[in-house]
């Protein structure tokens, strides 16, 4: 595995940084849709709302009226510790004092946890760097830059099962490493990483001394077996993890811009002490929704039969066409279009001809050190819509590239 380190900006690594959908908007800028709309680009879950949203927060309305603790009101916490130990297999209870924090949401936890791990961890040999899979989901890259970090993008492609091949790391870079960040099921996918390999990741950290940042954001939309979790891996103090989780996809909440951190409290401790003067605050009414929303698997076992359903059409409809495997985990396609021209070319098409929006694959990743880009040659597929649209949009993608 080659990793791909961050070269002094230029016009073209300076494109690079943009997000992919302004990249997107540029792309097709002044192409007319070809047939009606169908946005399968933003992973923006579609499905309802739950219907317990409202009424919890009329009963909250007057909490507007203050501000709320950036460590998260306390029935929030408890409530988020009692679910991580019913989700997941932990050496033990997690400490709701000590080790959960509220986020806004997970971007903004993710992009500031980058910040404090460089005060946190000890001084490192060489150029602090963040370790980051390649395609990644661009807080990553924002956070390793704002903190001064070089990010080194490390290839997660069909040979590696879609993940960063931890054996190929070599020590020189694991001494001065600050953060790794692993997103688990992987954004654009779908790979999960099995309890052996978060174990191996967990080790490393702790011989190494960096952190480990797991994004679990799409944890609770899988098509088999609920996926591990890094605090199962990582020994009974949850030393050098920390994991994030949202109700953007588990409770389609994307609006509602809460989730929570949760591990190594002697982390969580320096993290809250740089949000207690950066971060946005969490509005009480909104924790109390997240309170009724990690007190309820209904919903959530309702959530994820729709998006089974939506991959049994791809199933049907796609086929073995274009690299697709079902994906372990999270809502998306990641469907290979080297045969037709690239990420970028295909995308123009299904736009053009079909009016379907998809992301091209190498908006989201970089290119590694020998001029290769892990996403080039596919586009990722958003199963968000209903499913009337996702077939539809899914027939019109086989049409067009037959």
């Amino acid at each position: 595995m080659t990793a791909h380190r961050e070269l002094p900006t230029s016009p073209a690594s300076a494109a690079e940084s943009r997000s992919p959908f302004v990249r997107l908007t540029d792309l097709i800028a002044g192409i007319e849709p070809g047939m009606p709309v169908i946005n399968l680009s933003v992973g923006e879950p579609q499905h309802g709302v739950p219907a317990f949203v409202g009424p919890v927060l009329a009963k909250h309305l007057n909490d507007f009226g203050r501000y709320p603790a950036n460590k998260g009101i306390e029935p929030f916490r408890k409530t988020v510790a009692t679910w991580l130990g019913k989700r997941f297999k932990l050496p033990r209870a997690v400490d709701p004092e000590t080790e959960v924090l509220v986020l806004n949401g997970t971007r903004e936890g993710l992009f500031l946890a980058a910040i404090s791990a460089t005060r946190w961890v000890a001084p490192r040999i060489g150029t602090p760097a963040m370790l980051i899979p390649n395609p990644f989901y661009a807080a990553y890259a924002a956070g390793a830059l704002a903190a001064g970090c070089e990010p080194v993008y490390l290839p997660a492609t069909r040979e590696s099962d879609f993940l960063p091949d931890l054996d190929a790391l070599d020590e020189t870079l694991l001494k001065r490493t600050v953060a790794f960040y692993l997103a688990s099921p992987s954004n654009p996918q779908g790979a999960v990483a099995d309890h052996a390999y978060l174990e191996k990741l967990s080790g490393l950290a702790r011989r190494y001394g960096f952190v480990v940042f797991a994004d679990e954001c799409y944890g609770e939309i899988y098509s088999e077996q609920a996926p591990a979790g890094m605090l199962e891996a990582s020994g009974p103090d949850f030393t050098n993890v920390i994991v994030f989780h949202s109700l953007s996809k588990r409770s389609n909440l994307p609006g509602l811009r809460v989730g929570f951190a949760a591990g190594d409290k002697n982390f969580l401790a320096a993290f809250l002490e740089l949000r207690n003067v950066a971060a946005p605050q969490v509005p009480v009414p909104a924790q109390h929704v997240a309170v009724a929303c990690y007190e309820d698997e209904a919903h959530v076992e309702e959530n994820r039969k729709l998006y089974t359903a939506k991959f049994d059409l791809a199933d049907q409809i796609i086929g073995d066409r274009y690299g697709y495997e079902r994906p372990a985990g999270g809502f998306f396609l990641w469907l290979d279009v080297s045969k037709h021209g690239g990420s970028e070319v295909v995308t123009k098409r299904l736009w053009k001809e079909a009016g379907v929006r998809v992301v091209p694959g190498r908006y989201l990743a970089r290119e590694q050190a020998d001029g290769s880009n892990p996403g080039a040659d596919y586009i990722r597929v958003a199963m968000v819509q209903d499913k009337a649209a996702t077939a539809e949009a899914l027939h019109r993608l086989v049409e067009v590239l037959k």
